[in-house]
């Protein structure tokens, strides 16, 4: 494969395009200026202004959000994985019907895999601006975001109204539902109460993992963050590993599907059989089934780096073997 066939295939930070109307609390206060975007696979995006990077089925999905200081992320639940890890920033998790049941604060690299069939929420607790990668389970994402009751009440007092069709209508623009759609529903008092409501003990001990404790790790060989042997267990359909220069081979391999390399730290040489390229934190590469390629840092200094997979699970309900 050439230079430009794989250039094709790598988003660069820099090039990612964001929609800042792609979910229905877009105008309400506090999360207006978030910033959502889609890299591989179409996402769970409200809105048709979402640009996709990159089309090409993978089994899961890659994402990113990016938000200023105190910005946040409104409460919601997803029916298969969400799986973040932090790129820049400083951030609060939170979960529960009103965001009230418990929170985790991460940094840099740090990684959660928010359990299914929770409300969460984030938001940007630094500085300055950040940006958290996402990778959600299955090639549609579960079918989109259910929202918890409140956020989809406040939203219609700022203009926006989610169709039963999972498409956003903004009142403020003169758009209004189709005669033939219906307004969301929010859940029912029955529904929310089978939504999990999990301890934080429960959340931060099993479904988060630190940045420094996994370099430590990596030491010894590549660490299976997330999979049915990882270090949080799970079988999300997709694997994530962890590498680092210690563990990092310029040997090729191969996998029998597609694959993405995402680096958090340092710069990383890609090499396969007609080329090479070069990432650096950020970067999101996708690399073709069955296409032999290696991955080492390029410059002195600390370097990490994430790689996902699909597997042959299904992409449901988080795996609670």
């Amino acid at each position: 494969m050439t230079p430009q066939d794989m250039e094709s295939r790598i988003v660069r930070y820099g090039d990612l395009q964001p929609c800042k109307t792609a979910f229905i609390d877009a105008h309400t206060p506090g999360s207006n200026l978030k910033e959502n975007f889609t890299i591989i696979g179409g996402g769970v995006s409200e809105s048709p202004d979402q640009h996709v990077h990159i089309t090409t089925p993978h089994g899961f999905n890659i994402g990113a959000a990016g938000q200023p200081p105190k910005c946040r992320n409104s409460l919601h639940n997803h029916r298969t994985a969400e799986v973040f890890f932090i790129l820049s920033g400083r951030w609060r998790f939170f979960w529960g019907e009103k965001g009230d049941a418990g929170e985790v604060i991460l940094e840099e690299g740090d990684i959660f895999n928010i359990p299914t069939n929770i409300f969460r929420g984030f938001e940007n607790i630094g500085t300055d601006y950040g940006m958290i990668m996402a990778v959600l389970g299955g090639d549609d994402a579960g079918g989109g975001v259910i929202w918890a009751p409140h956020v989809i009440e406040e939203a219609k007092d700022h203009g926006l109204v989610l169709g039963e069709n999972g498409k956003l209508y903004d009142t403020k623009k003169g758009q209004n539902l189709p005669d033939d759609v219906k307004p969301m529903p929010v859940l029912t008092k029955a529904e929310l109460d089978k939504v999990d409501c999990p301890t934080a003990m429960e959340v931060v001990g099993g479904y988060v993992r630190r940045y420094l404790d996994m370099y430590a790790l990596a030491n010894e060989g590549p660490v299976k963050v997330i999979g049915e042997k990882g270090i949080i267990r799970d079988k999300p359909g997709f694997e994530i590993d962890f590498l680092t220069r210690a563990s990092a081979t310029e040997e090729k391999h191969a996998h029998d599907r597609p694959s993405v390399l995402m680096p958090v730290k340092g710069h990383w040489r890609i090499e396969w059989d007609g080329g090479s390229a070069t990432l650096a934190p950020g970067d999101t590469m996708s690399v073709p089934e069955n296409l032999a390629h290696s991955a080492v840092p390029s410059m002195t200094g600390e370097a990490a780096l994430y790689h996902i997979v699909a597997t042959d699970d299904a992409a449901g309900a988080t795996w609670k073997g």
